[in-house]
C-alpha cells in the first residue's frame, strides 16, 4: 500500500517531469522552425553563379545553412526571452512557448547563448574566415536589435533588412563566389520590400488597440510604412531589370532570352505580393509565401527562366 505523504510527493513530481519532457519540444517551437524556410537564401548566390551542381559545394552549402539555422534559432531564442512579458498581451504571441511559460526564460537564455557562441567557430572551421565573420556580424546586430536597435525608429527595418541580405551572401561567401552589384541591391530592397509590407499590416492590425507588443509601431504611420514598401519594391525591379538587361540581347548559345524573360515573372511575384501589402494582411513572408498559389506558381515559373539563363541553353 503507497503511504499518502508518498502519493503526494509522485502527484508533485509528475508535473515537474512532463515540463521537463515538454522542454526539447519548447525549444524547438521557439527557434521557429517555419521560418527556417528563409535560409534558402544562402542559395541565392551560389545557384546565381551555376554553382549547385558540385557534389563538394552542395555539402558546402548545407553545412552553411545548418549553421545560418543555428544563429537564427540563437536570436530567436534570446529575443522571445527577452519579450515574454510584451508578448503575453499580443494576440498571436501570447501563445509563444516561452511567453505561455511552457519553456523557462532561463533556459530559453542558455540555449540561444550556447548556439550563438558555437555557430561562428564552427563556421570557420567547415567554411572560411569570411563566413565565421559574417555569421559572427549576423548575431552581434540581431542581439543588439533585441536589445535596443528594435526600439530606434527606421533603424529596426534596416537591421531585419540586412538580416536577410546576409542570407543571401553567405552562400557565396562561403564558396568564394564574387557578388554581383545588382544582386545585392536587388536582395536587400526586396528584404525591405518585405519587412516593411510585414510591419504595414501589423501597424494596420494593432491601429488603435493600445496593444504594448511593440511600442515602436506608434512611432510609424501607416502612410510613411506603405510609402517605404512601395518605394523598397520600386528599387528592387529597377535593380533585377538592369541586372537582367545589363548581358544585352540573347547570350551565346541560348535559344531565347532566359535572363530578360525572367524579369515577366519576378514583376508579377513583387505584384502579387503588394496586393497582400495593400491589404494588410502580409504577416510573416514565409507564411505568404507558402500559403499562395499563385505566388508559389510564379516563383516556380521564375525559378525554371533563372535556371534556363544560368544553363545558358
Amino acid at each position: 500500500m503507497t503511504e499518502p505523504g508518498t502519493a503526494l510527493l509522485d502527484e508533485a513530481r509528475t508535473p515537474a517531469l512532463h515540463r521537463l519532457l515538454a522542454l526539447p519540444g519548447g525549444l524547438l517551437r521557439t527557434a521557429r522552425p517555419r521560418q527556417w524556410i528563409k535560409n534558402v537564401l544562402v542559395l541565392a548566390a551560389p545557384a546565381a553563379a551555376g554553382r549547385l551542381l558540385s557534389p563538394h559545394d552542395i555539402v558546402q552549402l548545407a553545412l552553411v545553412f545548418c549553421l545560418f539555422t543555428a544563429a537564427a534559432a540563437a536570436v530567436y531564442l534570446i529575443n522571445d526571452a527577452q519579450d515574454a512579458e510584451a508578448d503575453r498581451a499580443h494576440p498571436d504571441k501570447r501563445h509563444r512557448p516561452v511567453a505561455a511559460g511552457r519553456v523557462p526564460v532561463g533556459a530559453a537564455y542558455a540555449t540561444g547563448a550556447a548556439l550563438a557562441v558555437l555557430a561562428p567557430p564552427l563556421a570557420a572551421l567547415t567554411c572560411n574566415a569570411m563566413t565565421a565573420t559574417l555569421l559572427t556580424a549576423y548575431v552581434l546586430m540581431q542581439l543588439a536589435y533585441c536589445v535596443k536597435l528594435k526600439h530606434v525608429l527606421v533603424v529596426d527595418l534596416v537591421v531585419v533588412t540586412t538580416g536577410f541580405l546576409m542570407r543571401a551572401m553567405i552562400g557565396g561567401v562561403a564558396l568564394g563566389i564574387p557578388l554581383s552589384r545588382w544582386f545585392l541591391i536587388t536582395a536587400g530592397f526586396g528584404a525591405l520590400f518585405m519587412v516593411a509590407a510585414k510591419r504595414y499590416s501589423e501597424a494596420l492590425r494593432m491601429e488603435g488597440s493600445g496593444a504594448a507588443t511593440r511600442s515602436l509601431l506608434d512611432a510609424y504611420t501607416t502612410g510613411y510604412l506603405r510609402f517605404v514598401w512601395q518605394l523598397a519594391a520600386g528599387v528592387a525591379v529597377l535593380a533585377y531589370c538592369l541586372w537582367a538587361l545589363e548581358a544585352g540581347g540573347v547570350a551565346r548559345g541560348s535559344l531565347l532570352p532566359w535572363r530578360q524573360l525572367s524579369m515577366v515573372p519576378f514583376i508579377g511575384a513583387i505584384l502579387r505580393y503588394a496586393v497582400f501589402a495593400d491589404r494588410g494582411s502580409a504577416g510573416a513572408p514565409e507564411d505568404v509565401v507558402l500559403h499562395d498559389r499563385a505566388l508559389a506558381v510564379i516563383g516556380a515559373v521564375w525559378v525554371a527562366l533563372y535556371a534556363l539563363a544560368v544553363a545558358d541553353l
